[in-house]
Formats: C-alpha cells, structure tokens, sequence
C-alpha cells in the first residue's frame, strides 16, 4: 500500500483537475490509509491550463494507491503515462473497452508528442533551446502494464476503506461513471454522460441515490440544436462538392468519428449526396473500429451497419499516402484526428485546403477554449500551425448535433430524475459559464446544494 499523509478531517475530496475547465479531469479521494485518483487526464486548450501538465503531480504520484477511469479520452486519461513513469505503481481500474481503446490512444499521444516537439527544434518555433514531449510513446506503451479490466456493476476493493464501481455512462464505448464507497458515504462521479437519444451508444445508467454527485457540465449552459445533423452535413458535403473542394472533418478518432461515418453512410445510401472519396486519415481511429466490433453490446449499431461504415472509407495509415491527400483536391471527404484541432495529421490538411474557399472545415464536437478549433468558431482569419500564420478562407461549419456530450436539458433531467437529491453536487468539467448557468438552474428549480470547486480546492466528505 502506497504511504501518504493522511486527512485529519475524515475523508477528502481533491478537485486536482476539471475545476474551472472543460479539460484536465483528476479527483483525488484520500481517507486515513487510501488515495484513489479518479481519472488522470491531460489539459488541453489555453497555454495557462496546458502548463499544469508540466507542472509536478500536486501529491507524489508514488502515495496514490490506484486509478480508476471513466473512459478513454485523452482529458480524462492522457495524463496516465507520466504518473506512472515519476513514480505511481498501482493498479488503473477501467472498463474492458476503455482499456483496449487507450492501448492505441495513449502511445499515439506520446508519438505525437515526439513528433511536435522534434518539429519544434527544427523550425525553431519553440521558446525552449530543446523542446521536450509531455512522455514519450515508449513512456505510454510501459504504462499499459499497469491497466486493470474491471466489469461494470462489479465492486472492486482498494485497500481497506475504499470500494468503487463502475456504472454505464454512455458517450463512447467503454465509458463509465465511477461510483465510490467512502466512510459509509457514497460518490459518485459520472465521467462524460453520454446523451438519451445518441445514434451509436446506448443511454447512461440513470442517477441512483447518492451522497455526493461529482458531476460534467461541459453543455451546462446550451442545448444541441433541433436540426437534423444529417441535414446539415448534407448540405455542406453538396455544395462544396459542387465547388469541386475537399470536406474536412476534425474528429476525435474514438466516437464522433464512428458517429460521422454512420451518417455518412446513410447519406450515400439514402442518395442524398455525391459518392465522392472519403479517406478516414487517422492510424488510430482506423484501429478503434475494430474495438467498435469487439464490444457489440455496448453500442447500438449491428455488424451490417458496422460493415457500411467502414466499407465507405479508404483508410489511411501510412504517412506517405497522408502526404499526398494534400495534394490531390477534391472533390473528397478527409476524416482526421484531433477533434479539436490540438495535433495530428489533420493540421497538415488545414495548412494545405484551409486558405482556399471552395473547400470547408466542419467541426463536429465542444471545442475547449484555446484550441484552434475554439478560435475557427470564433471567425479567426487565421490559424497559427508548425510556427507559421495559416490564413483560413475555407467555409467553416460547426454541428453540435453530432455531439456525444448530453446537453443541458439531458444533464438536467437526469439529475432531476434520481430518487432523492445528493447532500451535495460539484460540477466539473465545463467552462466557467456553462457550470455556473447548470449550478443556478439545479438550485432554483431543485433546490439543490450545488458548486462549483476551484482548481486544487479541497472539500470533506
């Protein structure tokens, strides 16, 4: 058992990340003998949050006992191989699915860090003389050996007062909330809710009775539009087909990927736009769709529709052949990670296709504030990629349908829902605004006790 400094008011909770911001998700659970860290995420958008990776574990990584994990995206999970390279030896806890999708995930995080920052030395466009990766794929491949599959609805012990399981969560496959046992005091954490009504996944487990309610609120203050998604990527695939432009979509290779290829294929099916090439640029995501495969009763989709998907585009894995869909022009489709435009191949299909105007971006998920994505949707002429200004004429669309995330409403009703309120409720992971607007809706309407934690604030149990 890992040795710690133990709380002297009974049971703590530690808001170490996804305080104050959409990305960074790290709650600490310490008692008098145990120190569960509930998610370990990576923070992304402004280079004030992005800093807080460098910055020494707020508790030395070797006193945390074990992780558990809601799912696999790389804010909640990104930050996994430096604990474990500076010294945490435990056990990381997770679903089966999210333990199979951070296998790829987690590597490819490093290797593009690698990658960046080897770019960054050759071009000079770093402050620092030698630009160094966050870790390194060879840091995520050693830390795979500490993960854990645990099935859902099973507890699962950590150490002498600590037990957790994990609940369906929806969003993306593999995806958990975490529901703590503490001090005869239940926590509950929901990770990323998926949404009632999502085309790919099934719904999230409703709320049960709980004493505190750790809760997303990345939509707290916006509901997804009533427009048909389908609709909308119908329309700008055809016009900017017409145009003879290239279509790209910055997807998050695990989930809404799976989600715009299922609309793709039934747009193409149905006749509604034009069977031109759709290349899916992304060695990871062309590795998830087998893990999709894997987990069929995780998801809603039967293995014809699967077959469809995936039949409808080329998939690309070698760097050569990506070099060369800069250059070919459309009319074609470009699939490619990352969501928010933080990193990958996709910011070499920007840098070539964004300053012409027959082409269009389209922005399918949240994108946190201080990603490129974030400054597309706020009418940026231009975009700062490799160290150079790359101008952006291309037609920019933004389809919050296509979202994974519930919304407002959704996050709402399904707190509304559970059979009797939490004593107490903190919302994470959002934007200032967005848990602020869901933390006064809960209250009015409600009447629940309902925060809103500060980074690094410590609260009892």
């Amino acid at each position: 058992m890992a040795q710690h400094t133990p709380p002297r008011t009974g049971p703590t909770l530690r808001f170490l990340g996804g305080a104050d911001t959409v990305t960074g998700s790290r709650f600490l659970v310490e008692t008098a003998s145990t120190r569960v860290l509930v998610d370990c995420g990576m923070f992304q958008g402004l280079k004030v949050l992005r800093e807080r990776n460098r910055a020494d574990f707020p508790v030395p990584p070797g006193s945390i006992d074990a992780v558990v994990l809601t799912h696999a995206h790389l804010d909640h999970t990104g930050y996994v191989p430096a604990l474990v390279r500076d010294g945490f030896r435990g056990p990381v806890y997770a679903t089966a699915g999210t333990t199979d999708l951070a296998a790829i995930m987690l590597p490819d995080s490093g290797y593009l860090a690698e990658e960046e920052a080897r770019r960054a030395a050759h071009h000079g466009y770093s402050r620092h003389a030698a630009p160094r990766p966050l870790y390194t794929a060879a840091d995520a491949e050693r830390s795979l050996a500490s993960f854990v599959p645990v099935d859902v609805d099973v507890p699962t012990a950590i150490g002498e007062d600590v037990r957790f399981t994990l609940v369906p969560a929806g969003h993306i496959l593999g995806a958990a909330g975490v529901r703590l046992e503490v001090a005869g005091r239940t926590v509950r954490f929901t990770g990323d809710l998926g949404r009632r009504h999502d085309p790919l996944m099934h719904p999230p487990r409703p709320l049960e009775r709980v004493d505190v309610l750790v809760s997303e609120s990345t939509y707290g203050d916006r509901r997804h539009p009533q427009e048909d998604p389908e609709d909308v990527l119908a329309d700008v695939v055809r016009r900017t087909a017409q145009r003879g432009g290239v279509v790209l979509v910055p997807a998050f290779a695990v989930g809404r990927t799976e989600t715009v290829l299922y609309h793709l294929s039934r747009l193409i099916e149905a006749g509604r736009i034009p069977e031109i090439p759709v290349y899916l640029n992304s060695p990871m995501a062309v590795d998830a769709a087998a893990i999709y495969q894997r987990y069929p009763e995780e998801h809603r989709l039967d293995p014809a529709a699967l077959r469809r998907m995936y039949a409808l585009a080329r998939l690309v894995r070698d760097p050569d052949e990506s070099r060369l869909l800069n250059v070919r022009g459309g009319p074609m489709i470009i699939l490619s990670a990352s969501g928010m435009l933080t990193g990958g191949r996709i910011l070499h299909h920007v840098a070539s296709y964004g300053p012409d105007r027959r082409n269009a971006i389209v922005l399918t998920g949240y994108q946190a504030v201080g990603t490129r994505g974030s400054a597309l949707l706020g009418g940026a002429e231009s975009l700062r990629i490799f160290g150079q200004d790359v101008p952006i004429h291309a037609e920019v669309v933004s389809i919050d349908g296509l979202s994974a995330h519930a919304d407002a409403d959704e996050l709402f009703g399904w707190m509304a829902a559970a059979p009797h309120p939490p004593q107490s409720t903190y919302l994470v992971h959002g934007e200032r605004t967005a848990s602020d607007a869901l933390r006064a809706r809960l209250q009015r309407t409600l009447g629940w006790r309902v925060r809103t934690p500060e980074h690094l604030e410590r609260v009892r149990l």
